[in-house]
C-alpha cells in the first residue's frame, strides 16, 4: 500500500507543478515611440494606410494592373501556399493532447540452438525445434503535458501561421507600390516622348528658317550646323524614350504574371492627383499596419515557445502506454477467443540525467535567440519610423520643387515664343532661339521627372505606413 501511495503522491506532485510555467515569456518592452514623425506636428491618428488600395488609387487602368498583380503574381501565389502549409501544421498541433494509436500485426519463427537451454526447453515442452509467435494488437501511447511542451508547440505553430499571413500582406504591400510606381514611370515616359516630338517639330521649323536665311546670305553655315545639332538632341531622345517605355511595359507585365505586352493607360501624368488627405497618423500605429513589424513581433512569440520547449525537455516526462490484442504460439490458435486475448498497461516517468549538456545548451541557445528576436523587433520599428519620415519629407519637398519647376517651364515657354517672334523680325539671333529651345526642352523633361518623383513619394509613404494589403 505504501508503494502505491508514494506513486500517487509523485504523480500528484507532477500535476501540481503543471500549473507553473517552466519558462517565463519575454515581451517586447515598451519602445520610446515618438509623439509624431520628424518635421510634422500631427495630432490626427488616422493614416492613409487604413485606406483600401482601390480607394487610394483611383485611376482605372492602374486599378486593373494592381488587381491583376495581386491575383496572378507568382510571389503572391507562393505566399498563399505558405499560408496553406502553415494551416495544416496548426490543425495537426491541435491534436497534440490526444494519445497516439497504432495497429501492430507480427508473426515470427525462432529456432534456438539444440545445445542451448532454450533449444532443450523447446524440444522438451513443444516437441519441435522452433517457436512460433503470432500477435495482433492495438497500442495507445499518451504523454502528459506536465511542463507545457505541447502547449508551446501549439503556440509556436499558431505564431508561425500568423507570420505567413503577415508575409503575404508584406508581399502585397510591396507589389501594390511597385505596380503604382511602374505605372507612373510609364506615364512620365509618355509625357517625355510627347515633349521630345513637340520640340522636334519646333526645331524643324527653326532649322527651315535658318536654312532660308543661309541661302539668302544672312547667316553663315555655322548657324545651320548648330540648329541641326539642336534638332538631333530631340531626335536622339525619341528612340531612347521608346526603348524605356517598352522596358517599363515589360516589367509591369511580369509583375502581373503575363508575357510582355503593351500596357493600357487611361490618363496623362499631369492629371494624376491624390484627393485624399495625406495623413501619416502617429508612429504607434505602425505595429498594427506594417506587416514586417508585425512579423517581427510574432517572431518573439515563436522564440518564447521554442524556449519553453527546450526548457521542458530538461524535466521529467510522464508517459502511459496501453496495448491489447490477440497472441498465440500457433497460427491455428491465433483467433481462439478468449484464450488468445492479452492486454498490458505501462506508466513511466523519464528524467534526463546526463546527455553531455546538450539539453542545457539547447535551452541557453533558445534564450539567446529570443534576445536576438527582441533586438530585431526594435530595429524593425526604428526602420519603419525612419522610412515614413523619409517619405514625408520627400513628398513635401518634391511638391515644392515641382511648383518651382512648373513656373520655370511656363516662363521658358513664353521666352521661346518671344525669341521665335523676335528672330523672325530680325531682332534676335539664332543662338538666342536655339538656347531658348534647349532650355525649354530640358525644363519640360525635368518637370515630368519631378511630377513622377512626387507621385512616387506619396506611394512610398503609403507603403511605409503599411498601406496596400487591405
Amino acid at each position: 500500500m505504501n508503494k502505491y501511495l508514494k506513486t500517487y503522491i509523485a504523480i500528484l506532485t507532477l500535476i501540481v507543478l503543471a500549473s507553473c510555467k517552466v519558462s517565463k515569456d519575454v515581451t517586447a518592452t515598451q519602445l520610446p515611440w515618438p509623439v509624431s514623425y520628424r518635421n510634422t506636428v500631427n495630432t490626427d491618428t488616422t493614416s492613409i494606410a487604413d485606406i483600401q488600395w482601390r480607394s487610394f488609387f483611383t485611376d482605372a487602368a492602374l486599378q486593373k494592373l494592381i488587381d491583376s498583380a495581386v491575383i496572378n503574381n507568382y510571389d503572391m501565389q507562393v505566399a498563399l501556399k505558405n499560408i496553406e502549409a502553415a494551416q495544416l501544421v496548426v490543425k495537426q498541433t491541435k491534436l497534440g493532447y490526444l494519445p497516439e494509436a497504432r495497429l501492430e500485426a507480427r508473426a515470427s519463427i525462432t529456432r534456438p540452438s539444440d545445445n542451448s537451454l532454450n533449444g532443450l526447453s523447446v524440444n522438451q515442452f513443444l516437441g519441435k525445434s522452433y517457436v512460433e509467435d503470432y500477435s495482433l494488437s492495438a497500442v495507445l501511447s499518451w504523454e502528459a503535458d506536465i511542463w507545457g511542451k505541447i502547449k508551446n508547440q501549439k503556440a509556436k505553430a499558431l505564431a508561425e501561421y500568423l507570420q505567413t499571413a503577415e508575409a503575404k500582406k508584406a508581399i502585397q504591400t510591396n507589389l501594390v507600390s511597385d505596380v503604382a510606381k511602374g505605372y507612373y514611370n510609364l506615364l512620365m515616359l509618355d509625357a517625355q516622348l510627347a515633349i521630345a516630338n513637340k520640340n522636334l517639330l519646333l526645331n524643324d521649323s527653326t532649322l527651315r528658317i535658318i536654312r532660308l536665311q543661309n541661302n539668302a546670305g544672312e547667316v553663315t553655315a555655322l548657324a545651320v550646323q548648330q540648329a541641326e545639332a539642336q534638332r538631333l538632341v530631340a531626335v536622339q531622345l525619341v528612340p531612347l524614350l521608346q526603348q524605356e517605355i517598352t522596358l517599363q511595359e515589360n516589367a509591369l507585365s511580369i509583375l502581373t504574371a503575363v508575357p510582355p505586352a503593351a500596357i493600357e493607360r487611361s490618363t496623362e501624368i499631369k492629371n494624376i492627383v491624390f484627393t485624399q488627405n495625406i495623413s501619416a497618423g502617429v508612429p504607434s500605429t505602425l505595429i498594427s499596419n506594417r506587416p514586417d513589424v508585425k512579423t517581427n513581433e510574432l517572431a518573439l512569440s515563436v522564440a518564447n515557445a521554442n524556449t519553453g520547449i527546450a526548457k521542458a525537455a530538461m524535466y521529467p516526462s510522464l508517459t502511459i502506454t496501453a496495448a491489447g490484442g490477440i497472441n498465440a504460439f500457433k497460427a491455428s490458435n491465433w483467433f481462439s477467443i478468449p484464450a488468445a486475448l492479452f492486454g498490458t498497461a505501462v506508466g513511466g516517468v523519464a528524467q534526463p540525467l546526463f546527455q553531455r549538456k546538450q539539453l542545457k545548451t539547447q535551452y541557453e541557445l533558445a534564450k539567446v535567440e529570443r534576445e536576438k528576436t527582441v533586438i530585431q523587433f526594435r530595429q524593425s520599428v526604428l526602420n519603419a519610423v525612419g522610412e515614413v519620415s523619409d517619405a514625408l519629407v520627400k513628398s513635401e519637398k518634391l511638391k515644392e520643387q515641382e511648383a518651382v519647376a512648373a513656373t520655370r517651364v511656363n516662363t521658358l515657354q513664353q521666352a521661346i515664343s518671344n525669341a521665335d517672334l523676335l528672330f523672325k523680325n530680325g531682332m534676335a539671333t539664332y543662338l538666342e532661339v536655339i538656347t531658348a529651345q534647349s532650355n525649354t526642352l530640358q525644363g519640360e523633361l525635368d518637370l515630368a521627372v519631378l511630377k513622377k518623383d512626387q507621385l512616387n513619394a506619396v506611394v512610398e509613404l503609403y507603403r511605409a505606413l503599411g498601406g496596400g494589403w487591405k
